[in-house]
């Protein structure tokens, strides 16, 4: 079988000897994966790059969602930008994407849905591919991990506050959060208090309301969610009030009262034979002596000025008006 191997170099190099002709070679490493070499960094005069990398190649706990593919970057590194290191980079994508839906998982209680947690994870996990190194010797799990998961951070914080708060509060948040987990277990399962946060922490008082806010923004509940204090499935949007025209009727009722005592004798009676009365103004005319349209242009004109009056005037400060009576 290596002989068959090494006369068809253009296999992919992600070997599996469980692999059977049917699987590509990223299935078969998800299903049968290899556990990562840790590598020391190369020898040579140190420099700030060679030490964060001496930082970064610490031990890397083994899952099972941890593929050999080694040969693959080194493979795709030689490669120029093209249709086969796409592919390859695609293979190693496959076969790690178990390991970004692992730590997905990690976030699944923080209130967004795990599909979006894996899509961002993926997304993390396809950057630390594109920009992973083999010659600098970190092993590729230490490299990706931290990229992953501050894709997944990246995403809470960016994309997932219903109001837009600045970074520094969503720090606060953060501290206020852990230190609330870390002091609920330490004080005998009691809700530890602003100054016990405070003094943990060391944060002032006003920090602390602060980042307990924040913890209250960072979602929200739709309005056709259930309320959950009955049985009866109704919605929230149930318990919101509406726009009551009567509020509006009584206000102008209010404000018309006074103006309506300051007009003159007979334009107040024609406007209460005419809209409480439900007279009309011929049979006003009638009773009063004049034609009906002398009684139409009163109407109008009272009208108009009473709404201007109310219009104008606010505070419902009225002064006298009076009318020239025809």
């Amino acid at each position: 079988m290596q002989n068959d191997r090494a006369q068809h170099p253009t296999q992919s190099p992600i070997q599996n000897p469980l692999q059977s002709p049917a699987q590509s070679p990223a299935q078969s490493l998800i299903q049968s994966p290899i556990q990562v070499p840790i590598r020391a960094p190369a020898q040579g005069p140190r420099t700030a790059h060679t030490a964060h990398t001496a930082r970064a190649a610490h031990p890397v706990r083994v899952y099972d969602d941890t593929p050999d593919t080694d040969a693959v970057f080194r493979r795709i590194a030689a490669l120029p930008d093209g249709p086969e290191r796409s592919a390859l980079r695609q293979d190693v994508v496959r076969a790690w994407m178990p390991m970004a839906v692992r730590l997905a998982r990690r976030f699944r209680h923080r209130g967004e849905t795990f599909d979006d947690l894996q899509q961002v994870a993926q997304l993390g996990l396809v950057k630390a591919v594109s920009r992973f190194d083999p010659s600098v010797g970190t092993a590729f799990p230490s490299y990706a991990i931290p990229t992953i998961l501050g894709e997944v951070k990246r995403h809470f914080r960016d994309d997932l506050w219903v109001v837009h708060v600045p970074r520094r509060v969503q720090e606060l948040r953060g501290q206020v959060r852990s230190a609330d987990y870390a002091l609920y277990a330490t004080l005998g399962g009691r809700e530890p208090s602003v100054h016990d946060i405070a003094v943990y922490t060391g944060l002032t008082v006003a920090d602390v309301r602060l980042g307990q806010e924040a913890l209250e923004s960072f979602t929200a509940v739709s309005l056709d969610a259930g309320s959950g204090r009955s049985d009866d499935g109704r919605p929230l949007s149930d318990t919101l009030g509406g726009t009551e025209s009567g509020f509006e009727r009584v206000l102008n009722r209010d404000a018309l009262r006074p103006l309506l005592r300051a007009l003159p004798e007979r334009e107040r009676q024609i406007l209460y034979m005419r809209f409480f009365g439900e007279m009309t103004q011929a049979r006003i005319g009638l009773q009063l002596g004049i034609s009906q349209m002398h009684v139409s242009r009163l109407i109008n004109r009272t009208c108009t000025r009473l709404r201007r009056q109310v219009m104008a005037d606010d505070t419902h400060d009225v002064t006298r008006v009076t009318t020239p009576t025809t």
